[in-house]
């Protein structure tokens, strides 16, 4: 079974107070979770790659086989893919927490969209920031 993931996260002020953001669809587009968890004093990539590594694991909870990562870090989606070097140590620890619950599935693939392609997510986001 196959899962598309939508994963953002969001720092106010940068560091700042930070949330994740999930939107978990099934193959015919129907949203089966979404969820939102606040993180503290945190910054927007760690807030960013939180969301990712949130969103494997629930995808995997519920049974997927296959998973579609779409986010809209450049940054994430560019050093989940091999591209860029993850130099930043709080990151790397995040990145292979992200890297191994992506070995969890047959096949991942990770895209890149502009934020209005995540707005659900996002929407989570803000939702828990709002509630702060």
């Amino acid at each position: 079974m196959k899962l598309t993931i939508f994963a953002d996260g969001g720092s106010r002020n940068n560091p700042g107070p930070a949330a994740t953001g999930v939107v978990i669809k099934n193959e015919q587009g129907k949203t089966i979770a979404n969820y939102g968890e606040y993180l503290g004093e945190q910054t927007n990539n760690f807030a960013e790659y939180s969301a990712a590594v949130s969103g494997l694991k629930k995808a995997k909870e519920l049974g997927a086989t296959e998973a579609e990562l779409i986010v809209d870090s450049k940054l994430v989606c560019e050093q989940l893919n091999g591209n860029w070097k993850v130099k930043e140590p709080t990151l790397q620890k995040l990145f292979v927490l992200a890297w191994n619950a992506m070995q969890e599935f047959k096949k991942v693939s990770i895209k890149h969209t502009l934020r209005e392609g995540n707005k659900e997510a996002d929407a989570e986001v803000n939702k828990i920031l709002d509630n702060q």
